[in-house]
């Protein structure tokens, strides 16, 4: 670096100084210096931001790191441009580092000042206009936080709305099929004592029990079967217990047929105990398939209030640290299962996984606030009805998730916007606008990462690279690059 006498006339030549008395010209001269630089490196993103800059001539380019690679923001020769510690004057309420990274494309000469002096400079001469931006800028700050907080609460609570129904299925179907065990075991106890009561031997008793482990088997067996098929073999099964002398066909040969229970095998009932006990052993057995039914409905119904709890605490990952090395294909399903009620039954959900994909490090529940944002925009962009797609791959050093709709797509005149703050196309009341700006600044600013979109009529395509290698997070929380 050379340094060079600033000139307060050529200082005035610059936009960005031209309505200065010459006064503050000189006090510019007094506390700044002029450098000339030779292409390459000026700072670095990151790094404290020490100095403000203003190119005077020559050629610069600013640069932002996305994804560990160094996207150019922009290229410009024109004098008067500035960068660096601009942000000076807001002081330690936010952190005082060089927001992308400068560098000269050409010799180049630059008015360097201070952060220290440009926030003097704000403080003393711009009094007001140093009140109206901070009052901007935390304002907006604070805005975004707050309507940002109230779109999380409402949709955590569109998500335990759903949950709440979602466990309440079940545990319901486990309630019922409860009370109707208890009343088979009752009918079940009444029958076993008319059978000890009754004209069974021992070896007729030992047939039964095992006719009983074979209806249970059968009940594990049983096939999925049309209406249309199940009534024919109602019907058929209810002119058996007819012809047999059974009462209460009609009712008995349902449980049957759902049993997988058909016509050969009670032929086989009838030829392995006596004539007189055949309505006894069928009742019986009538009373073991529904009990053994009643259980596996049970088991499901509980199964079920089980792998919601755990989708939930995959979704909000309870009791697990912020920062962690974790499986996106979990982290995908459970916030799946989390959105299906308010996904709707009429979307037909595409999984398209890459199982071989390694785990990454990354904050987790924030990741699966991006995948709710992107999963609910796309189930609405196609008014709940469509093909929603969700895939996983590698992309050199990325992990690419892809989420895609079959909606009427983004129309091509604000899709360089639909990233910005409180934009959004809904209708007033019904979105806040902050949706994907979070969705982007979790994954660009917290994981290094890049989102994208696609869009044409009938399939939409949203994007999100995240790297494979992160450092652990710095004090602040902020993962290094890895």
């Amino acid at each position: 670096m050379a340094g060079t006498p600033c000139d307060a006339d050529e200082l005035r030549t610059l936009f960005l100084f031209e309505k200065l008395d010459d006064g503050q010209l000189a006090w510019l001269c007094e506390h700044g210096r002029v450098e000339r630089l030779e292409p390459g490196p000026i700072y670095a993103e990151g790094e404290p931001a020490t100095c403000f800059y203003v190119l005077i001539e020559g050629a610069v380019v600013l640069s932002s790191r996305v994804s560990g690679d160094e996207v150019e923001v922009v290229r410009t020769d024109q004098p008067g441009v500035y960068a660096g510690a601009w942000h000076a004057y807001l002081g330690d309420r936010m952190p005082q580092q060089y927001q992308n990274s400068m560098r000269a494309t050409a010799p180049s000469r630059l008015f360097l000042l201070d952060a220290a002096d440009v926030a003097e400079m704000m403080r003393e001469w711009f009094p007001m206009a140093l009140h109206l931006l901070e009052g901007l800028f935390f304002g907006m700050q604070n805005a975004r936080q707050i309507v940002g907080q109230r779109e999380r609460l409402l949709a955590l609570g569109s998500l335990s709305a759903g949950l709440t129904h979602e466990l309440n299925n079940p545990a319901a179907a486990a309630v019922r099929a409860t009370s109707a065990l208890r009343e088979r075991v009752a009918g079940m106890r009444h029958k076993l004592g008319k059978i000890a009561a009754g004209p069974w031997d021992r070896p007729e008793l030992e047939s039964l029990i095992r006719l009983q482990e074979e209806a249970v088997e059968r009940v594990a067996k049983a096939p999925a079967l049309t209406p249309m098929e199940a009534a024919d073999r109602e019907d058929t099964l209810g002119d058996w217990l007819d012809e047999h002398g059974v009462d209460d066909a009609w009712d008995i040969a349902p449980v049957f047929v759902q049993a997988g229970l058909d016509t050969g095998w009670l032929d086989h009932l009838v030829a392995t105990v006596p004539a007189h006990a055949v309505a006894g052993a069928v009742r019986w057995l009538t009373y073991t398939v529904e009990s053994e039914m009643l259980m596996r409905e049970i088991e499901d119904s509980t199964t079920r209030i089980s792998s919601l709890i755990t989708a939930a605490k995959q979704y909000s990952q309870m009791d697990r640290a912020p920062f962690q090395t974790v499986d996106i294909h979990e982290l995908l399903d459970s916030t799946l299962i989390m959105l299906s009620r308010k996904i709707g039954p009429d979307v037909e959900i595409h999984r398209d996984y890459d199982r071989s994909l390694p785990p990454v490090p990354a904050y987790a529940a924030e990741l699966n606030q991006v995948w709710t944002n992107l999963l609910d925009n796309a189930a609405a962009a196609m008014d709940h009805r469509g093909v929603l797609t969700v895939r996983t791959f590698a992309d050199h050093d990325c992990l690419a998730v892809e989420i895609g709709d079959t909606g009427p797509g983004i129309d091509p005149s604000i899709q360089g916007r639909i990233f910005e703050p409180f934009f959004t196309t809904k209708p007033v009341g019904e979105g806040t606008g902050l949706g994907l700006d979070i969705s982007w600044r979790i994954v660009v600013n917290k994981h290094h990462g890049n989102i994208t979109v696609e869009s044409v009529p009938g399939d939409t395509r949203f994007q999100v690279h995240l790297p494979f290698a992160v450092g652990p997070p710095a004090p602040d929380g902020t993962p290094a690059d890895g």
